[in-house]
């Protein structure tokens, strides 16, 4: 086991993202623990407001990600600093994430229906992380030859191709499929050559006079959302807490 650790983490200074990722995922998981505790009003945990301010954990965490970066950049890629560094830049990018949707609205939409948009997003970041760590290349790189990599116009071709392939999946209204192929070229391919969302870029410019594809891609979308949306929900639930129900408007007697 240590031999394995050594040679997969170790030698190829994959150590560093490492120890960042495990810090990024277990700060968001103490963190939003303790903030369903202050929300349920349970433990000695409460919000921090001085003078009145309430200082979101996300203010701590932007400033930790600035120091563990510019501290990575200068201790480099081996040693213990590096890996101290790592874990400082991993914590704040814990603590920033996990109010990805309050920079995103500029409101403290933490509670709400998007606030789940800071899960979808910490979830994807550690997916995309693990990737890298699991030996997968931006674009697809690492499946090249070695005879290939000896020539610039294969690997250049290759990014090309990859890269296209990324940009029409985003074009088609596919983000999650389009940020998981910058790493996985098989993925991007998929969301490139199928139908796109009916409200993307793609569906505007391709679908206006074709009737029967935007009919299609509107079905699709329908069908995939309602097989789909059920269980994402409960898995961001089980994640980040049941956001609060939007309140019924009132009714004029």
């Amino acid at each position: 086991m240590g031999h394995w650790f050594h040679q997969n983490f170790v030698e190829p200074g994959k150590l560093p993202m490492l120890l960042a990722l495990s810090a990024f995922v277990l700060t968001f998981a103490v963190t939003r623990l303790i903030t369903r505790l202050i929300r349920a009003g349970k433990g000695p945990f409460r919000n921090v407001t001085p003078g009145g301010v309430h200082i979101h954990h996300v203010v701590p965490g932007v400033v930790l990600t600035v120091l563990g970066g510019f501290g990575a950049v200068a201790s480099g890629r081996a040693g213990v600093g590096a890996g101290i560094w790592a874990v400082v830049f991993g914590v704040g990018a814990g603590l920033v994430l996990d109010e990805f949707a309050l920079i995103l609205h500029l409101d403290d939409v933490y509670w709400t229906e998007q606030g789940r948009q800071s899960v979808e997003v910490v979830v994807l970041t550690a997916a995309l992380v693990g990737l890298f760590l699991a030996g997968f290349s931006p674009l697809g790189v690492n499946e090249l030859s070695d005879d290939e990599q000896q020539g610039r116009l294969s690997i250049i071709l290759t990014l090309v191709v990859n890269f296209a392939f990324v940009l029409i999946a985003l074009f088609k209204g596919k983000v999650r499929m389009a940020v998981l192929g910058a790493l996985i070229p098989f993925v991007a391919l998929v969301g490139a050559v199928r139908l796109a969302r009916p409200a993307s870029p793609w569906a505007k410019r391709f679908y206006g006079n074709r009737h029967r594809a935007r009919s299609r891609a509107v079905l699709r979308a329908y069908h995939h959302d309602v097989r789909w949306a059920g269980p994402r929900r409960k898995f961001q639930d089980l994640i980040g807490g049941t956001p609060d129900r939007a309140p019924l408007p009132d009714r004029k007697p």
